[in-house]
């Protein structure tokens, strides 16, 4: 069982860091009118939806949320799934001509990411796609960086990188776990 080696943010800390993107966020954008979230499951979801909120709050516009479940669409599963790929993705807007923002917790080797860009291109072709993370912890095996970073943090490979969502955990922080030597 892995052990916590450090906290690395609070709820507060988190709160700024999505603060800060959120207006990154709007800027890069030159506003929200034509901006959807997609958080990719699992905490990428409730990130997004925190986005989704800040944004309210600062442009008074409600930007729509959705999500992906990449399960299907990762390059390093085992065997072949026959099921509709499409299903995994929830996005309550037609995803033509919007900017589409992937939501995540952390990027790591950018697989996750891959099938995330590879799940909305299976239900239209979005004018943007841009990538929106929590905690970047380096460790790239795919030539793909997010446009929006809460925090960067060199980590290594024995190193796991924790993001608690409250509404998953009950608790939200950023911790750093080491894994179980034995």
């Amino acid at each position: 069982m892995p052990t916590i080696k450090s906290e690395l943010m609070d709820e507060a800390a988190v709160r700024r860091s999505l603060a800060r993107m959120t207006h990154e966020i709007i800027e890069k954008n030159k506003g929200a009118e034509r901006l959807c979230l997609a958080g990719i499951r699992r905490r990428g979801l409730p990130i997004a939806e925190l986005l989704a909120a800040n944004i309210m709050k600062f442009e008074g516009i409600a930007v729509p949320v959705g999500s992906v479940d990449v399960t299907l669409y990762r390059d390093d599963l085992t065997e072949t799934v026959e099921v509709p790929r499409a299903s995994a993705v929830r996005i309550p807007v037609d995803v033509t001509r919007h900017t589409v923002i992937l939501v995540d917790d952390v990027i790591y080797t950018g697989r996750t990411a891959r099938a995330a860009i590879e799940a909305v291109f299976s239900i239209g072709r979005p004018s943007v796609i841009q990538l929106a993370v929590l905690i970047d912890r380096g460790h790239r095996e795919l030539p793909i960086r997010p446009d929006f970073v809460g925090k960067n943090i060199p980590t290594s490979h024995d190193e796991i990188v924790s993001v608690l969502m409250n509404d998953i955990d009950g608790m939200t922080a950023v911790r750093i776990l080491e894994k179980d030597r034995t």
